[in-house]
């Protein structure tokens, strides 16, 4: 590896610029780390299981159109929100319609206790204080809303587009790496992303295509762990090893 190499690459890029660059990766890296603990609270979550299955997939997407859209939740990620007695009597009454009868009754004082704490009129969730709100989800458990589909498509293409464009402009100074490989790996986590985002709405009408969204998580996953860990590696570790072998130069 040359000299010229080693100074214009992340080995030799100044202090300044160095922390610049690993804040941004350790913060998108925490991030990260975020969503996919949002990922496994609720998509995790939707079968009643702990941990993301193809189930999760195509209830999240296509539904479990076997019961209401109240039950869906209060089987998965809303499990354990109410205890189980309370949760297997809203479940019947959903099946019932949710019928007005039981509401005043009984019903709204358990929604009030268990449910309206993040179900309230101030939230951006379907209000339960009120019953049509919960007569609407007392029908057959379709899955995401195409509305809802709509929204956090565009949010993760645009979210994650724009941290992959930043992670790749600082590998794109990593040093010792082919031209090919560097561009492929840069262009893999987004290929792998509209995959993903398609198979949302693919998984909507053809609930076998679940498998595609688990293939397209893993994908621009591994692509750009790598791409982040030979980021730090070369701006913080080569740097001091070349230095121990007395071939980095003095910049």
């Amino acid at each position: 590896m040359n000299i010229t190499v080693l100074k214009k690459g992340l080995p030799g890029f100044p202090l300044s610029v160095k922390m610049l660059f690993t804040g941004y990766l350790l913060a998108i890296g925490f991030g990260l780390l975020m969503a996919g603990m949002q990922i496994m609270l609720t998509h995790g979550m939707a079968d009643g299981k702990p941990g993301l299955s193809i189930d999760d997939i195509v209830y999240s997407y296509y539904g479990n159109r076997k019961g209401t859209t109240l039950e869906a939740k209060l089987n998965g990620s809303m499990k354990n929100n109410a205890p189980p007695k309370v949760r297997i009597e809203i479940i019947k009454w959903a099946r019932e319609g949710a019928l007005a009868k039981r509401w005043d009754s009984y019903f709204k004082k358990q929604f009030l206790t268990y449910c309206t704490v993040c179900h309230n009129a101030e939230s951006s969730l379907p209000d339960f204080t009120v019953l049509k709100n919960i007569q609407a989800l007392a029908k057959p458990d379709d899955g995401m809303s195409i509305n809802s589909l709509t929204k956090v498509s565009h949010i993760h293409l645009f979210g994650i587009a724009f941290i992959f464009m930043l992670m790749g402009a600082i590998f794109i100074f990593s040093v010792g790496i082919s031209e090919r490989i560097k561009a492929t790996l840069i262009f893999i986590p987004f290929a792998f992303l509209i995959v993903d985002v398609i198979s949302w709405w693919v998984t909507k009408v053809f609930p076998g295509f679940a498998w595609v969204t688990i293939i397209g998580g893993i994908g621009y996953s591994v692509a750009s762990t790598i791409m982040y860990s030979i980021c730090l590696y070369q701006m913080w570790i080569l740097p001091y090893k070349l230095k121990k072998q007395g071939r980095m130069p003095d910049i």
